[in-house]
């Protein structure tokens, strides 16, 4: 008798330990779009149930099915307590998930299958799903900012003016990849008209008016694919690059394309930055904005402000955000041409100077 009542004790702990050891599993749902990115996603379910630390993690994979569904289960995710939500495809599937989470105590973790990529590539998460997937399961954890855009959150960055023209001639194409975005770019880019805009800082007097080929604001550094809009950005100082890039012309275009690449457009004479946590800007008509890439109409009036540490993302612990050093070979060619656009631009002054004084020495001398 003495014995089974000590057997029937020894599984009643058992079963209390296995049951605390299972709870202290951090709950974790990967939301994972079937339609949209690389091809990786099929391969994906396989490779989570490979990767993933089963003593760590009680997992589950949800595919998405509609438009939106994505920030539908992240939402419900949070609203039920899970530890981390995992946003398996590109800049829209995680700009949809991160979005129904700010502001909870769930996190988000990314699995980048896009073709961008601008939100993995600036907080240094692999490409390669399983390295990717490590990172995951280090669950190393970092409060960092966000911003919104006429109440649409973005975590990369949102704008008005060229970007946000192709990106809605990008959206109705019909095909998507990069090529047909260079092909929408090379299109429109030559007969694209530049907009007078007012900007309105916070804590400043009186706004400024700008004539731009676009405006950007950056929570992080890039748009996707290595494009640095805003080198200088970071999710940690509650503050967003503004990004003022002034019309140029094809002379201008190979310096600019280079300076992208390069992590040295602040340095470029085209463009203006600012930094700021909230601004307004007020431009003569209605048009598209983007946010996070993903394009819509809007009016005249555009508010745009960071909302500081209000989302928890899974971090890479060895690098929690891109500081690579531009290229030096890059920079020469850089440099090289911004010493003939200066050159140029010199020229171009003084053959202003010369008409000017023509047209006064023309006038008196009509006089006489």
């Amino acid at each position: 008798m003495l014995f089974y009542w000590m057997k029937r004790a020894f599984f009643k702990l058992f079963f209390l330990i296995l049951h605390r050891i299972i709870d202290m599993k951090r709950k974790i749902v990967f939301i994972l779009n079937p339609h949209s990115g690389t091809d990786n996603k099929v391969k994906m379910p396989k490779l989570i149930e490979e990767y993933i630390n089963h003593e760590a993690f009680d997992y589950e994979i949800v595919f998405t099915e509609y438009a939106g569904h994505a920030a539908d289960i992240a939402k419900d995710c949070a609203s039920r307590g899970i530890d981390i939500v995992v946003a398996v495809g590109g800049d829209g599937t995680i700009n949809e998930v991160a979005r129904s989470i700010v502001h909870t105590n769930t996190s988000l973790g990314i699995i980048p299958c896009g073709s961008g990529n601008g939100l993995a590539r600036h907080l240094c998460i692999p490409l390669d799903p399983r390295k990717a997937i490590s990172i995951i399961n280090k669950a190393c954890i970092e409060s960092l900012d966000y911003g919104v855009i006429n109440d649409l959150p973005f975590f990369c960055t949102c704008g008005m003016g060229f970007d946000a023209f192709i990106s809605y001639k990008f959206a109705g194409a019909g095909k998507r990849g990069p090529m047909t975005y260079i092909e929408n770019v090379l299109k429109e880019g030559l007969k694209y008209k530049p907009e007078t805009y007012e900007v309105e800082i916070e804590d400043e007097k009186e706004p400024m008016r700008y004539n731009a080929f676009l405006i950007a604001c950056a929570n992080a550094s890039q748009y996707g694919n290595n494009a640095y809009i805003a080198p200088k950005a970071t999710m940690t100082d509650g503050l967003m690059d503004v990004i003022i890039m002034e019309p140029f012309t094809a002379f201008d275009a190979p310096q600019i394309s280079i300076d992208i690449i390069n992590k040295t457009l602040d340095k470029n004479s085209k463009i203006k930055t600012l930094k700021a946590k909230r601004i307004h800007i007020h431009r003569s008509q209605p048009g598209a904005i983007h946010f996070d890439g993903d394009p819509i109409m809007t009016g005249t009036d555009i508010d745009v402000h960071i909302e500081e540490r209000g989302i928890k993302i899974i971090i890479n612990p060895d690098d929690i955000e891109d500081h690579s050093l531009p290229n030096p070979i890059l920079n020469a060619f850089s440099e090289f041409f911004n010493n003939i656009n200066n050159v140029r631009e010199d020229i171009e002054k003084q053959g202003k100077r010369i008409q000017t004084i023509n047209k006064v020495l023309l006038r008196k001398l009509t006089r006489l």
